[in-house]
């Protein structure tokens, strides 16, 4: 599709941000304010002198342009000088280290703003770059290597997020000599030098000399390493779907190309012959500078999709990448240039695409699963993708907007299944989130929202396992048990769908069934929330298996520390195994967040089967002086 529509063109790009600015934000607000403030206005007038300008300064990121890499590199080496000697003004603790980086690229502009893949190459360099450093790409390199007097470092090819082709990456080294050198010039090498060079070059490749200046060749791009990972590989295709970028430059805009990551991931994990890692653990990555061999050794996951969305009035770009990590190269790659209203077309592509690289082979109810959409109606669907996205920020605002949302979707395309489950799900939060007048009737309602949604369209997992989890609110275990095996069935690789199943397993006491199911869980989201490790320390304690208990309650405690349910489950674990003093200090914590518990609201609402699991934990609070 053409682009006349935005005006591109070729500028020098440089990107800033602050290493560890979110902990000095967590530990002086006010004082990081001000220090960034200072440190921005410095910074202005130096781009400013040299002929560059401020694009954008959203928190402690820094975008500007300039029509010259000299420009821009010069002004790299002083800002850096700058800071430093602004910091050393200050407590060690309260410093602030700036990283670069700066690429020479194509970028689009709207206004004022620049977008594109040229700022965000910018951007992942600026993230491979040390506190207080500057990195610059190769095509930046290209132009200052005989202007400036730096001695660059090669640091190496390094395959960043959204990026197709791996790129160069030098680092500049900064200090106060340097900036006494930037400004001088490198004299140019003699003629006769050159082609003496030549000469040499020529006679050495003649004589075979087929590993010359090999030292000097860029070193292969990073791969990952079996022996390194995380977890062991899974036995089939394995594959982590990184958040795609929103590169619309509106942050309003997020939802829409989250939904994008979200519809690929759902697509792909109701495939059984696949292994895929959950949304919860992969958008842990977001907006972080991340390396694709890091993403796979912490995953356990061979492959990786990353990918980016610009969307603009009625138009989309999306960039789309599977890379093989072990191997360090591209399996396919894709731009689209599409209408909006293409929106499914294009998902449906880069699923098949993926499936293909991968030689994937479906059953016919996989693949009319994963092309099933629910709606042809375009603003139904960007109302569902607004109400979905509003819904797992879990407060009582975002859920009520949800509802409104999901309504609205409801309204343009009355037969929406999708649309039906998120509203139900809202009724269910408001049960969870404490803000239900009445919890019976939104769970009624709930139940209603669930089974009209089914009725439109009985192949949807989320149906199936939220129908698994009312049941089971409703002490309707056995039907519980049944509705989540199926939501399983059908989408084999949701951890939610999973952590569901053992949870309604567990309350139906089957105990020993629930366990691996739990464990698939967390296989399935390594970065899984704190509930995932509760579940599976109450399954452990169910089956007296005290040490594992305590080990998945602590976890789940130091990964939700101010979830009171984690806090729960480890006096439970304690009072049971035996180990009093912490039981009391874990209850005290239980009393801090929930200051108005007793055993007697939580044995009246625990939905268990049968009355000797409820017993054996409450008698465990008991005994840890809970009221």
């Amino acid at each position: 599709m053409a682009t006349e529509d935005f005006k591109r063109k070729l500028t020098a790009i440089l990107s800033a941000d602050v290493k560890g600015y979110s902990r000095l934000m967590g530990e002086d607000e006010e004082a990081t304010v001000r220090t960034i403030t200072a440190h921005r206005k410095v910074i202005t007038s130096v781009i400013e002198k040299y002929r560059g300008r401020v694009v954008d300064s959203p928190g402690d990121n820094i975008l500007a342009e300039f029509v010259s890499v000299v420009d821009a590199v010069q002004s790299a080496v002083e800002i850096q000088e700058v800071i430093r000697a602004k910091n050393a003004e200050l407590p060690e603790e309260r410093r602030m280290e700036f990283r670069i980086g700066i690429n020479l690229g194509d970028v689009i502009q709207e206004g004022e703003r620049i977008y594109g893949d040229g700022v965000n190459i910018a951007a992942r360099v600026e993230g491979l770059a040390e506190a207080g450093g500057i990195c610059i790409s190769g095509s930046a390199y290209e132009q200052i290597e005989n202007k400036l007097a730096l001695g660059y470092d090669y640091i190496g090819e390094h395959t960043v997020k959204n990026i197709v082709k791996p790129i160069r990456v030098y680092k500049v080294p900064t200090g106060p000599e340097t900036l006494q050198k930037v400004v001088e010039e490198k004299k140019p090498t003699p003629g006769w030098q050159k082609a003496a060079a030549a000469v040499v070059i020529a006679l050495l490749v003649v004589a075979g000399g087929v590993a010359i200046w090999k030292s000097s060749q860029p070193p292969p791009t990073e791969v990952a390493s079996v022996d390194k990972m995380a977890f062991p590989l899974p036995d089939k295709p394995s594959i982590a779907v990184l958040p795609f970028d929103n590169m619309s430059g509106d942050p309003e805009q997020e939802y829409f190309s989250d939904g994008m990551t979200e519809q690929i991931i759902t697509g792909l994990s109701k495939i059984s012959s696949l292994f895929v890692i959950a949304r919860n653990s992969t958008f842990a990555y977001k907006g972080k500078p991340v390396k694709i061999q890091q993403v796979s050794e912490e995953l356990g996951v061979r492959y990786v999709l990353e990918g980016s969305v610009q969307k603009s009035g009625e138009k989309v770009r999306i960039n789309a990448q599977l890379i093989d990590a072990i191997k360090g190269n591209h399996l396919w790659s894709e731009t689209y240039d599409r209408e909006l209203k293409d929106i499914f077309a294009v998902q449906d592509d880069i699923t098949q695409k993926i499936l293909t690289a991968l030689q994937v082979q479906l059953t016919r109810g996989e693949q009319a699963r994963i092309v099933a959409r629910g709606t042809d109606n375009l603003k139904a669907y960007l109302k569902y993708l607004q109400a979905y996205e509003k819904w797992i920020q879990m407060n009582k605002e975002s859920n009520a907007l949800a509802r409104q949302l999901a309504e609205e979707s409801i309204a343009l395309d009355p037969d929406y299944a999708m649309a039906y489950i998120t509203l139900a799900a809202t009724h269910m939060m408001d049960v969870f989130l404490g803000s239900s007048k009445s919890p019976k009737d939104s769970i009624k309602q709930a139940m209603e929202l669930n089974k009209k949604a089914m009725a439109l369209d009985d192949s949807l997992p989320n149906a199936h396992s939220q129908l698994g989890l009312l049941y089971t609110m409703t002490r309707q275990q056995d039907k519980g048990v049944a509705e989540a095996e199926r939501g399983v069935e059908l989408n084999p690789n949701s951890s939610e769908a999973h952590d569901l199943l053992g949870m309604t397993l567990t309350f139906a006491g089957r105990h020993e069934e629930a366990i691996p199911v739990l464990k698939k869980a967390i296989r399935l989201a390594p970065f899984a929330p704190a509930k995932f490790y509760y579940h599976l320390g109450i399954a452990y304690l169910h089956t007296g298996q005290c040490d594992k208990a305590i080990s998945a309650c602590e976890e789940a405690v130091r990964r939700g520390s101010n979830n009171p349910a984690a806090h729960q489950t480890a006096t439970a674990a304690y009072s049971m195994c035996g180990r009093e003093e912490e039981a009391r200090t874990a209850a005290g914590e239980v009393l801090r967040l929930s200051p108005n518990f007793s055993c007697d609201h939580y044995a009246k609402r625990s939905p268990y089967k049968n009355q000797d699991d409820i017993d054996r934990l409450v008698g465990a609070f008991r005994k840890a002086k809970l009221p």
